[in-house]
């Protein structure tokens, strides 16, 4: 778990007095994309405090660095995911009613990485050649058996998972797989 004053740093930026050590002011992600959009990872996972300070820079389009009295003007998009359902994190009082309505304007469902097994050996393939041209290796053949294994396999981490089962075939792996 990253201290909640982490990820308001992270979010909002700080001053340079906001943190013992801290020798200059940080820009934070909401002011970095400014003028764009910002995608925002588990957006479940953030702490109550950090839900109701982005709530607020959203809907006021400002937002105050750590440290700082002075608000800043911010205009963008977020986009944000979660391996959660939003609707029972607010009913059990962990999501902030408030943001998820917010955020909740356009909603994508994308199910589960084994309810898609049509795309397991295209996104196989692909990340097997991302990693083999990043180690500077000849891209290995993917055998029909390997591709009924990764096909069968559940993926519990869906897409993440399957890149780092991937990446750690690219490293190790001989010629066919």
């Amino acid at each position: 778990v990253i201290p909640e004053n982490l990820v308001e740093s992270g979010l909002f930026g700080d001053d340079k007095s906001a943190f013992t050590g801290a020798v200059a002011a940080k820009p934070g992600k909401l002011e970095t994309a400014n003028g764009g959009t910002l995608f925002l990872d588990e957006i479940a996972e953030l702490p109550q405090s950090a839900q109701a300070k982005l709530l607020r820079a959203l809907e006021d389009k400002r937002i105050t660095r750590l440290g700082e009295v002075k608000e800043r003007v911010v205009d963008l998009r977020v986009v944000a995911a979660t391996n959660r359902v939003l609707e029972d994190e607010v009913k059990a009082g962990r999501f902030r009613q408030g943001l998820f309505f917010r955020l909740g304007a356009a909603t994508v469902v994308l199910p589960p990485l084994r309810d898609r097994p049509r795309e397991i050996p295209i996104l196989a393939r692909r990340f097997l050649a991302e990693a083999c041209a990043r180690g500077g290796r000849e891209v290995p053949l993917l055998s029909a058996a390997t591709m009924q294994r990764l096909g069968a396999y559940a993926w519990p981490g869906n897409v993440r998972e399957l890149r780092n089962a991937i990446e750690y075939v690219a490293a190790t792996a001989a010629e066919t797989i």
